[in-house]
């Protein structure tokens, strides 16, 4: 269906469309144990491509299948290619470092062989969940780096490149440890709007910043009370993403306008995923639940000329 362009829309925002791509979290699908009600991969893959959106991440290990020829079925069945995937591993930690780079190993491989680009990996704190980060040690950030230079070369092996992601609860989240990860370390980023924004650092800032350091973009928008609540600690992570941390992109504090009006200005060419991390906790009625939360992103972005 054709899609008429507002005549003022930036310039700079426009022809996007074959650059976004869906993720499951947006549907609640989440590697965090007891996180809510999982959905199918065929609900989520059918509600995403009926959205007209033609890619996506991988999701959490299980989601889909690990099998090569079952998994591109199953994509190809809804007309969806594999871009990139999120992992999770612990590299401030010495003694955990051989198994969680046999992890990110196994991630790049089943990316790589699906043809996907881009492994994006967060510097996970070692606890289940992303209640919260923590400060590192000096040495804890020099094993960080060596784990991180580690994790890129196991992504080159496997045609991909590395982006790490500054994540909420995560060792690496707000503005500071974003800056000591750039002075530190020459891996490329994942530029997370909306974690960025919870942990109370201006995304604009952090892409100004990193810029030529850009690998793959994650757009969601906050709800500023929400976060503000989620720094002092008054509310936890998952509790708040329950209460509506996230918003349908256009309806919260992160200037998403700006921050893919600045990218475009200074050349980025990757990726930008669609992300409203939600909790189900019961599977949706047809035609509703998150899908009409994505379908209003979208609407967001096209109004910008996407």
């Amino acid at each position: 269906m054709e899609r008429s362009k507002p005549s003022s829309a930036p310039a700079a925002v426009e022809g996007l469309t074959h650059r976004l791509a869906g993720a499951p979290i947006s549907w609640g699908v989440c590697e965090v144990p007891g996180w809510g009600f999982q959905l199918a991969p065929d609900r989520v893959l059918a509600e995403l491509a009926g959205l007209g959106l033609s890619a996506l991440e991988r999701g959490p290990q299980g989601f889909l299948p690990d099998d090569t020829g079952t998994r591109g079925a199953l994509l190809a069945r809804h007309g969806l290619r594999l871009v990139a995937s999120f992992v999770p591993a612990v590299l401030h930690e010495r003694s955990r470092r051989e198994a969680e780079l046999e992890a990110v190993e196994e991630a790049a491989r089943v990316l790589g062989e699906g043809g996907g680009e881009v492994l994006v990996l967060a510097a996970a704190t070692g606890r289940d969940g992303y209640e919260a980060g923590g400060p590192l040690s000096e040495d804890e950030w020099r094993a960080l780096f060596v784990g991180l230079e580690a994790s890129a070369r196991i992504a080159e092996r496997h045609g991909l490149a590395l982006a790490v992601h500054p994540h909420y609860g995560t060792v690496i989240e707000d503005g500071g440890q974003v800056g000591r990860l750039l002075e530190g370390s020459g891996v490329d980023l994942c530029l997370d709007v909306g974690h960025l924004a919870v942990a109370g650092a201006d995304a604009l800032e952090v892409a100004r910043r990193a810029e030529g350091r850009i690998r793959h973009v994650h757009l969601k928008d906050v709800d500023a009370s929400v976060a503000e609540r989620v720094r002092a600690r008054e509310m936890g992570y998952h509790e708040a993403v329950r209460a509506g941390l996230y918003r349908p992109l256009g309806e919260g504090a992160s200037r998403i306008r700006e921050t893919v009006a600045l990218l475009e200005a200074s050349g980025y060419h990757g990726w930008y995923v669609l992300e409203q991390d939600v909790v189900l906790s019961a599977e949706p009625e047809a035609g509703a639940g998150p899908v009409l939360d994505v379908e209003r992103s979208l609407a967001f972005l096209r109004s910008l000329g996407a």
